[in-house]
């Protein structure tokens, strides 16, 4: 790891639950950390995650994130198996604190820029309903995959359902959410939940990959990524095109990294982004 480089304002105040840390130039690691738990996410977990994402989007410096989970040597491997389910039902009846984003801040977070999700163990839940909504998802080979709300009583209510009949399909999505089958990494893959399994170290695998979206214009991956999610939001393909070409896409040609992009591609010379504004 990198030192921590300073940021103005600093990243959010956060328990041991969740790491922060700095793995390359312009990228966020945050790390789940409750491996005897497998990672399960406490009410405050996801006030503390959504204040992260939040803090990621307005930091200019940063340009793709990852989020992972602890492993323990010889203890079975989790991302996030969920939510806290003894405190869910100690809680019972009463009120929780809300977090935006959804689960961990990431299962109906909109955001501004990526995140890779670096799956290595066990997948459930609200686990799935978090790395379901990231950009990326690299999961080691050993990884599972799966929704078992219905076996608890509860409902994976937390924003994937309706994005995963898109994903893989309504068939498909049924088989998960109903029947809580398992899937393998390369299930999930062949279904189109993961992009890719890893057979070494996943978290490497995702900083590699965030390294190169970090190489791109930051511009150019703020306004891609705002066409795509386009397709979330049940307007039709040319009204989210349209949106977007005339909100942030005008911003962006008034900005300096199209011209930097532009002018080296002339020149012949190595890019030198600019943070982006906007």
């Amino acid at each position: 790891m990198t030192s921590a480089p300073t940021f103005n304002p600093p990243p959010p105040q956060v328990d041991e639950h969740v790491l922060i840390s700095f793995p390359a130039d312009n990228i966020l690691l945050v790390t789940l950390n409750r491996p005897t738990s497998m990672n399960c996410i406490s009410t405050q977990g996801h006030v503390q995650l959504a204040s992260i994402w939040e803090w990621y989007d307005n930091t200019s410096s940063l340009r793709c994130a990852i989020i992972t989970g602890a492993r323990l040597p010889q203890k079975r491997a989790a991302f996030c198996a969920g939510a806290d389910l003894k405190e869910w039902d100690s809680t019972a009846g009463r009120a929780r604190p809300q977090a935006g984003g959804g689960f961990a801040g990431l299962s109906t977070r909109l955001g501004k820029k990526p995140v890779i999700s670096a799956v290595h163990g066990i997948c459930f839940g609200g686990g799935l309903e978090a790395a379901g909504n990231t950009d990326l998802v690299l999961a080691h080979k050993e990884s599972l995959f799966a929704l078992p709300e219905t076996s608890r009583g509860v409902v994976a209510i937390a924003g994937l359902l309706p994005r995963l009949a898109l994903i893989v399909g309504m068939q498909r999505a049924s088989e998960l959410a109903l029947t809580g089958r398992v899937l393998s990494a390369q299930e999930a893959q062949s279904w189109g939940l993961v992009n890719e399994v890893v057979e070494g170290d996943v978290v490497e695998r995702a900083v590699e990959v965030a390294r190169k979206i970090a190489g791109m214009s930051p511009d150019s991956v703020i306004v891609s990524r705002a066409a795509l999610r386009g397709a979330w939001d049940g307007v039709g393909v040319d009204v989210a095109a349209t949106r977007v070409e005339k909100g942030i896409w005008k911003q962006l040609q008034a900005g300096p990294n199209i011209q930097e992009g532009l002018r080296a591609f002339v020149e012949k010379r190595e890019v030198k982004w600019v943070d982006s504004k906007l």
